[in-house]
């Protein structure tokens, strides 16, 4: 039986001690590991050459079967196939509408495509895309036979403007004295929430949203729900260490670091996950901090991406963030 005098005693002990100790031993073991440049770019040809090989026999399969009955508009030349492929190609290449326009001209007697850049820009609301993405999204999931998870997750921000870095302006947002009107600052950013399977390191469910973290965190919620994927355990930051949050996987090993505020009234699940905090300290920090993989996943996804999304409608930014998704879980492939 738990207290609050303990709990309290607890998160005091982990922010002068245990949290600083955990971390800068965690900061010399990746000192510790050099990163051989040259074996690296060998393992991203590899890895490049294996994920187009399994490309092009999944997206024949999520493609295969789509049909949108009373389509208006303007047909496209393209079939859904080539309509995602097209599109995954311009996200990986990083080029803008036009360039990639112009390099599809320059391989039209390869590709045997050549559409203008109207047409590129199209692709990203094009609903067929939409499913195909899906369907591939899917695919992928089943062919690593991913059905009870032991996951981490965590939520990030891309930047609609070049003018504003997510990380800075959280940064500023942070700081009481610079926090200005934040209704305004979030207009700039689309959140997005990545739930990852640490065994595969892959993007089980995700959300985005341009109001909040909260609402990409729900959507992600309500996607792992109709995908039907099991939670054996999981691991959140402090935004989520709340009763709400912990309720919401009940049945499953939360790991979350409380805020200073909590107390153990509440459920069952919750005082479940603050007893094995205050029992076995050590061993529930060292599952807790397999979240940084999360942390690790989205920076990868930003370096080879960006931190910018160069679409302007709604739909088309969320086609933009799930074209990462796709990619980072076919490179896992």
């Amino acid at each position: 039986m738990i207290t609050n005098k303990q709990l309290r005693y607890k998160l005091k002990e982990l922010d002068k001690i245990l949290l600083d100790k955990y971390a800068k031993k965690s900061k010399r073991e990746r000192k510790k590991k050099k990163r051989d440049w040259r074996t690296y770019e060998e393992q991203y040809s590899e890895r490049i050459k294996k994920c187009m090989k399994e490309l092009e026999p999944l997206l024949k399969e999520a493609s295969c079967n789509i049909r949108i009955a009373n389509k208006r508009g303007k047909k496209f030349q393209l079939n859904v196939k080539q309509k995602t492929m097209l599109l995954l190609i311009k996200h990986l290449m990083g080029k803008t509408n036009r360039p990639m326009a112009g390099m599809l001209c320059l391989f039209s007697l390869l590709s045997e495509i050549n559409v203008g850049y109207k047409t590129i820009e199209r692709l990203y609301s094009d609903d067929e895309v939409e499913l195909a993405l899906h369907n591939l999204h899917m695919l992928i999931i089943n062919k690593k036979k991913i059905k009870k998870i032991s996951c981490c997750g965590d939520a990030t921000g891309y930047s609609l403007t070049i003018r504003k870095h997510y990380a800075s302006e959280v940064q500023k947002l942070k700081d009481k004295s610079k926090k200005q009107d934040e209704r305004k600052k979030k207009k700039f950013f689309v959140y997005s929430f990545m739930l990852m399977d640490l065994k595969t390191k892959m993007y089980v469910c995700f959300g985005t949203s341009f109001k909040s973290e909260k609402e990409a965190f729900d959507k992600a919620y309500k996607m792992l729900q109709e995908i039907g994927i099991e939670i054996e355990s999981i691991r959140l930051d402090k935004y989520y260490s709340c009763q709400i949050y912990v309720d919401k996987f009940s049945g499953s090993k939360v790991y979350i670091i409380p805020k200073k505020n909590a107390t153990i009234r509440g459920s069952l699940n919750w005082k479940k996950a603050l007893n094995e905090l205050i029992e076995d300290t050590m061993n529930f920090l060292r599952e807790y901090y397999q979240r940084e993989n999360s942390e690790s996943g989205i920076a990868k996804d930003k370096k080879m991406f960006g931190w910018k999304v160069g679409q302007k409608r709604h739909d088309r930014i969320n086609r933009a963030i799930n074209a990462t998704t796709v990619w980072h879980n076919l490179f896992l492939l």
